[in-house]
């Protein structure tokens, strides 16, 4: 018996996705929000849903997050996540959302039952709130954006 094309697909694994983007200031400074779910900030972001592109789940996380209509723009970052206790693999994309000047940022409004607050971070604040993942996966992309390249990385490790 011969199978179709639409068929087999369905019988492909699954990867959880999530999307995520670098957000900066004047000063290079990178926009990190924090959760109320979890001890760790992240960039701004989250999972990207069903029938949804990351590019489109990028767009509405900001909108959903900080209350800010941004156009991302190139892609910076491709990040395969392998599973550990209590999660399935994933595939994390970071987009590039450029500079957020002081107007904009004053327009920034959180939903209070997803985000405590949000703030600029430098390379060492960054590292010490964010995971040691999101640290190394934010520094890739603070170098693919001052760079113009796009990283492709692994458990957040640089895969050349």
């Amino acid at each position: 018996m011969t199978t179709s094309p639409q068929d087999y697909t369905a019988t492909l694994p699954r990867k959880r996705m999530g999307s995520g983007v670098l957000l900066r200031d004047p000063a290079g400074r990178v926009l990190l929000v924090e959760p109320t779910y979890k001890d760790s900030w992240e960039l701004p972001g989250g999972a990207v849903e069903g029938d949804e592109s990351p590019y489109g789940a990028a767009v509405r996380e900001l909108r959903e997050e900080l209350g800010l209509s941004v156009v991302p723009g190139r892609l910076l970052v491709v990040d395969w996540v392998p599973p550990r206790p209590g999660r399935t693999e994933g595939v994390m994309f970071v987009f590039d959302g450029g500079v957020l000047g002081a107007a904009a940022a004053e327009r920034i409004r959180l939903p209070a039952e997803e985000l405590r607050g949000w703030a600029w971070c430098t390379s060492p604040e960054a590292d010490a709130r964010l995971s040691p993942l999101l640290a190394r996966r934010a520094a890739a992309a603070a170098t693919a954006a001052a760079d113009g390249t796009t990283a492709y990385l692994e458990d957040g490790h640089r895969r050349r």
